[in-house]
């Protein structure tokens, strides 16, 4: 399947998303931080990146930014438990940034798998009860344009 990053201070949001795309049958990666984050796309380029808005050393703002910059083709998941801080609209910002798709945590893991293939546009029968949504994605995700 594709190779996927992902971007989390918490350790354990790392550790259920890996479980959950690994079983998917994808090569998952994470990284605790923004320079990790880059340094791990350096060395094994990433098909996609999941990456969380509020992290410590490289926030992760700055870490979707340079991964657009860095790898134009890499589709990103922006995240975040607290997209709006004092006024400010993380998520949104992100989009601006160069985020494929956002939304808040927490996610459902049938949520993530659908944002990950609608990313990855995997393609599955008609009648498969896991089929991405259409090109607008479902209801409860935000797609950029």
């Amino acid at each position: 399947m594709a190779r996927v990053l992902v971007v989390d201070d918490e350790a354990l949001v790392c550790e259920a998303m890996a479980v959950l795309l690994s079983r998917r049958g994808h090569e998952v990666v994470v990284a605790n931080d923004g320079v990790m984050a880059l340094r791990a796309v350096a060395e094994h380029p990433a098909d996609l990146a999941i990456v969380d808005i509020l992290m410590p050393v490289k926030e992760g703002l700055e870490t979707i930014r340079d991964l657009r910059r860095g790898h134009p083709a890499i589709k990103i998941i922006a995240i975040s438990g607290g997209s709006l801080i004092r006024d400010t609209d993380f998520l949104s910002m992100a989009a601006k940034l160069g985020a494929d798709l956002s939304f808040r945590k927490p996610v459902e893991p049938q949520v993530l798998l659908r944002a990950v293939d609608a990313c990855l546009e995997i393609r599955c029968a008609p009648d498969d009860p896991d089929r991405p949504d259409p090109p607008n994605g479902p209801p409860d995700l935000k797609l950029v344009d």
